[in-house]
């Protein structure tokens, strides 16, 4: 979606109107359909992993489990449900359902997808970006939301070196900023409006191999906002287009509002809309 705003081009990628409601489903599939067929797959997720993977599992015709935080927010929980997967609530956050869902699957012997730290779900997102430059190729930056950096890694390798990555993250939930500030995967807090979407506490090895080499290289760069700003353009993004994400999508698009992403042409990536709020 093209649109002018503030004077100044911009491009909207519309992930939030993918099946599932999120980007989520790309990684997930590749992910599932890669390797041998298992009998059963079981993931973690603070909800749009997990929806995409309760997706692809059914489109597989395969059973799921999807362990989740006991924050996880309703809707979240409801689709993927919905979707029939076994729902599983597990912990405060979304590092105790991982912990539970890995020990789960080693048990019986189930595939576990990763929500981030694996390479065909980071391939898999990278197919966001690959889809804006085939259609928008005056794009120059793409700014995409952070978590556990699958989408942020799948981006920056997609469009490296022609084109930069920006990384967005809650300043009070960026593991994604700390690792690239010390130069390794380290425990961050999780701390924001966004952490159902950008909660991962440590970014997983393979983004963060990824991530780290091309940073180097000058392909990416991570910006910080606050709360107040994420809430303040999912608001304004309601308002110009009509367009309703979750908080965390509205990340990347609150830094380009602060004038954090470069570039003549950029891009933002609407990554999800799997939410209850409503506009008042």
């Amino acid at each position: 979606m093209r649109v002018e705003l503030d004077g100044r081009p911009l491009v909207l990628k519309l992930e939030h109107l993918q099946k599932t409601g999120s980007f989520k489903l790309r990684g997930a599939l590749n992910a599932m359909l890669s390797g041998e067929r298992p009998a059963r797959v079981v993931t973690a997720s603070g909800g749009n992993h997990g929806l995409g993977v309760a997706m692809a599992a059914r489109l597989a015709e395969l059973p799921a489990d999807v362990y989740v935080p006991e924050t996880v927010p309703a809707g979240k929980a409801r689709r993927i449900e919905a979707l029939g997967a076994r729902l599983v609530r597990l912990g405060p956050s979304y590092a105790d359902a991982a912990r539970a869902a890995q020990q789960a699957a080693a048990e019986s012997g189930a595939r576990y997808v990763p929500a981030f730290d694996d390479p065909a779900v980071v391939a898999g997102q990278g197919t966001v970006a690959l889809e804006i430059v085939e259609d928008a190729p005056e794009v120059d930056v793409i700014a995409v939301a952070a978590g556990g950096g699958g989408l942020a890694a799948g981006t920056v390798s997609a469009v490296a070196p022609d084109r930069r990555t920006v990384a967005v993250e809650p300043d009070g939930c960026c593991s994604v900023h700390r690792a690239i500030e010390e130069g390794r995967p380290v425990d961050a807090e999780v701390d924001s409006v966004a952490a159902s979407g950008l909660g991962a506490s440590r970014i997983g090895a393979v983004p963060f191999a990824v991530l780290s080499e091309l940073g180097r290289a000058g392909a990416l760069r991570c910006e910080l906002v606050t709360d107040e700003q994420i809430l303040a353009a999912r608001d304004r993004l309601w308002e110009e287009f009509r367009i309703a994400v979750e908080p965390a999508a509205a990340a990347p698009f609150a830094a380009w509002q602060a004038g954090l992403v470069p570039g003549e042409h950029p891009a933002v990536v609407l990554c999800g809309a799997n939410t209850d709020w409503s506009p008042a």
